[in-house]
């Protein structure tokens, strides 16, 4: 079963006016699935096969020729020599959505791309499934103002609390709503199998593989923390450089999202560090060893998975919809933390998130922190069964209107 992707319209929008799409994003999205349905027609190549990609190193040249044009190659990293031979054949034609393709290292891709497609490529970022394409729903570019709230109103679909833990600790991978998986352990433990031995593999040389996947399970229990490589390290048992190099390889592959700290001349004492999410709840629930939507609803760090659950899915509804986000978390050595700080037109749009049914002006206080001239409008994103204002700038909002 084939779930609609909103992100679809983008790659409609972009085919018709670049020559080369590329889609990028962490290892099961759905990027080649959303990409097929989007153009059954077009052919189909996937470079994830070793008898493929050997051809594609070896002559790639020919192996274009064979498959030509429109078409989708997937897994584009394995063989980045192709990218030379693209430029050259897009460059001597007029056509525009020639080639689709995916990668599964965003930034170790972007670079080639960079380098090679310059003003012929358009990318697009792919994370897993939105609330919105899980029910089917309508998913609309959040602003928070009075226009967004009444579309919302009228077209959400409400969900229990325990219908939210139950999406978040079974994640956001399509696959999954598919009908096709029961067993969400048999399922991840693959996930993290392949992944190590794929994606980590492709990028460097890891000597103790048992030692990374403690240091992810480690990360995984401090997401909506702020990074300190010194205690990771600690408690991993390796050196502070290789920390940071095994974060980097998390980010790198689409596992995990850091959240920078907001720099403008507010005070001289902010946090510098970033704060860490993972792009998907369900891996980071696993890696905790969180095995039931009930327990991790119950447990301790039940608020900082709801924080990582509204934080990637305003950054899914911002890359759906093909806008750039410029997300910021603010927090002075006083202990004044805003949860998430969206800048837009050079205005900020302040977001609070509370695992609360009964939100109050307290919540919200640090927004006055922030230049009047630039604050807008806020929200403080919870429980409720409804929106309504709490100020007259700042509503609280359902988890489900996002």
């Amino acid at each position: 079963m084939y779930i609609s992707r909103t992100i679809e319209k983008k790659v409609n929008e972009l085919t018709k006016e670049f020559k080369v799409l590329v889609v990028t994003g962490a290892r099961q999205v759905g990027k080649s699935t959303m990409l097929k349905h989007c153009d059954p027609k077009r052919t189909y190549i996937s470079l994830g096969k070793p008898n493929i990609r050997e051809f594609a190193n070896s002559e790639p040249e020919l192996f274009l020729q064979r498959y030509k044009a429109p078409v989708i190659i997937d897994e584009i990293q394995y063989a980045p020599i192709l990218l030379d031979y693209i430029k050259e054949i897009v460059d001597n034609s007029k056509k525009r959505g020639q080639y689709w393709l995916t990668g599964s290292q965003p930034f170790h891709l972007m670079k080639n791309v960079s380098e090679t497609l310059a003003g012929r490529a358009a990318i697009i970022n792919m994370l897993g499934l939105s609330i919105n394409e899980k029910q089917n729903a309508t998913d609309i570019p959040i602003v928070f103002d009075d226009d967004y709230l009444n579309k919302k109103r009228q077209n959400s679909k409400k969900i229990s609390l325990q219908k939210v833990f139950e999406f978040i600790q079974k994640g956001s991978y399509p696959e999954l709503y598919a009908g096709h998986i029961s067993n969400l352990e048999v399922y991840y433990n693959s996930y993290l199998q392949t992944y190590i031995e794929r994606d980590i593999r492709a990028l460097t040389t890891i000597e103790n593989e048992n030692s990374f996947i403690k240091f992810m399970r480690i990360v995984a229990a401090r997401t909506g923390q702020v990074v300190k490589y010194n205690q990771l390290a600690l408690e991993a048992g390796i050196s502070q450089p290789t920390a940071k190099k095994w974060m980097s390889l998390l980010i790198t592959s689409g596992i995990v999202y850091l959240l920078e700290p907001f720099y403008e001349n507010l005070t001289k004492r902010l946090t510098k560090m970033p704060k860490l999410y993972f792009y998907d709840t369900g891996l980071c629930a696993f890696l905790c060893g969180w095995s039931s939507p009930k327990v991790l609803e119950q447990g301790a760090m039940n608020g900082a998975f709801f924080e990582n659950m509204v934080v990637t899915e305003i950054l899914k509804n911002y890359l759906n919809n093909g806008k750039k986000p410029s997300f910021f978390f603010y927090r002075d050595t006083e202990q004044k933390e805003i949860d998430l700080i969206i800048e837009q037109n050079q205005q900020l749009f302040p977001v609070e998130i509370k695992l609360t049914a009964s939100p109050n002006k307290s919540m919200i206080k640090n927004f006055s922190i922030l230049p009047e001239d630039k604050f807008t409008s806020g929200a403080l994103i919870c429980m409720v069964s409804e929106d309504y204002p709490i100020t007259s700038k700042v509503n609280a909002i359902p988890i489900w209107y996002l």
